[in-house]
């Protein structure tokens, strides 16, 4: 920790964190896979809290796209007219696959070392992250999940998995962590689909 530079942890350790995360990768190839969580971390001299959640379908609905967009926009709103675009852009930056040249899914919000010096209203956003995560996502499986597919959708899954393992594997700052700082591997990893392939 003391290399993140937390003020006031070379002479007080103590610190608590709590958060909640989820993936859900779904059977049906027009549901979406998805990603959300929601996290704090505090110390005696220093808190932020991070989190967001993100949209990863194979099968791209342009209409499921904007739901989940507005859906999370319509919760950020209240915290400023500024905050969904600026959540929004740093979920595009942040779920960026450099060596394929895109993105993992089709975005969402997501922020982290978040401390603006009013815990109060920090907190607050962060609950409406974890809020919009279930009318954004929910009406989409429910709208997907009974649809028939081919071979051809299900092959196109099995790819688009692939492209969200190699993100996880190699970019994303949640997986490195637990796996530099001695976690329990599987509970690391449980955010990888379950059948992936390459082409």
């Amino acid at each position: 920790m003391a290399a993140r530079g937390v003020p006031g942890i070379d002479s007080d350790p103590r610190f608590w964190a709590s958060g909640i995360s989820l993936v859900a990768h779904m059977q049906n190839p027009h549901a979406p896979a998805v990603h959300m969580n929601t996290r704090m971390f505090w110390t005696p001299g220093a808190w932020w809290f991070g989190g967001g959640s993100d949209l990863n379908p194979c099968l791209e609905y342009p209409e499921d796209t904007a739901h989940f967009h507005a859906t999370q926009k319509a919760h950020l709103d209240p915290h400023g007219p500024t905050l969904y675009p600026e959540l929004k852009a740093w979920a595009d930056e942040y779920f960026f696959v450099p060596h394929r040249g895109r993105a993992r899914g089709v975005g969402g919000i997501f922020m982290d070392d978040r401390n603006t010096g009013d815990w109060e209203a920090d907190f607050a956003l962060t609950q409406d992250i974890g809020r919009a995560f279930l009318p954004a996502y929910v009406p989409l499986v429910e709208k997907r999940r009974g649809q028939n597919w081919s071979d051809a959708d299900k092959d196109a899954q099995l790819v688009h998995r692939g492209l969200y393992a190699e993100y996880n594997l190699v970019y994303d700052r949640g997986t490195k962590f637990g796996l530099e700082t001695g976690h329990d591997a599987n509970a690391v990893l449980m955010s990888l689909p379950p059948l992936a392939k390459w082409i």
